[in-house]
């Protein structure tokens, strides 16, 4: 699932999120209510519950719900939680299309953050937790070659972007 793989990527770009990727953003939420619109098989949703966070949708293109088409997640105040697919060109229009929607919170390859692709979608960002390396594959005995983050977009926000480095 990177750059420096010559591992062939996985079909929708479906790597189920580990838990040891849900701690470090778990400080960083203020709000107990989540969206989960590219929910693979659940894990996510089930990591982020069990520090006691409501899901109050969760659903996938598997099962024919396109992320892009929603216009909303419900009622009251909640942010979007999710691994999106990283193919870059889906990957940014699902940070424009979630963070006009509610707070987002994407699990993005920290690398991301320093390249010219990310200028754009940079102006709404508020803040960068660093996880550093993740290990995708639960059999393997090796992490995988790039450091992740959880990155956060608003469209109303417009101020300097926090690091939160959890190493």
């Amino acid at each position: 699932m990177g750059k420096r793989s010559a591992f062939p990527r996985k079909a929708r770009d479906l790597y189920p999120s580990p838990y040891s990727v849900v701690p470090a953003l778990i400080p960083h939420l203020g709000i107990k209510r989540f969206a989960e619109p590219c929910a693979g098989h659940g894990d996510l949703v089930r990591h982020l519950e069990s520090f006691g966070l409501e899901c109050i949708y969760r659903d996938d293109i598997s099962t024919g719900a396109d992320a892009l088409a929603r216009r909303s997640y419900g009622s009251g105040e909640y942010v979007i939680i999710t691994n999106p697919p990283h193919t870059r060109n889906l990957m940014h229009q699902l940070i424009e299309h979630f963070q006009a929607i509610a707070p987002v919170w994407l699990l993005i390859d920290l690398d991301w953050v320093a390249n010219k692709q990310a200028v754009p979608y940079l102006r709404h960002c508020s803040d960068v937790v660093i996880i550093g390396r993740v290990k995708w594959i639960p059999d393997s005995p090796y992490t995988g070659k790039e450091n992740y983050s959880w990155i956060r977009f608003d469209a109303g926000y417009h101020g300097l972007t926090r690091l939160h480095n959890q190493r």
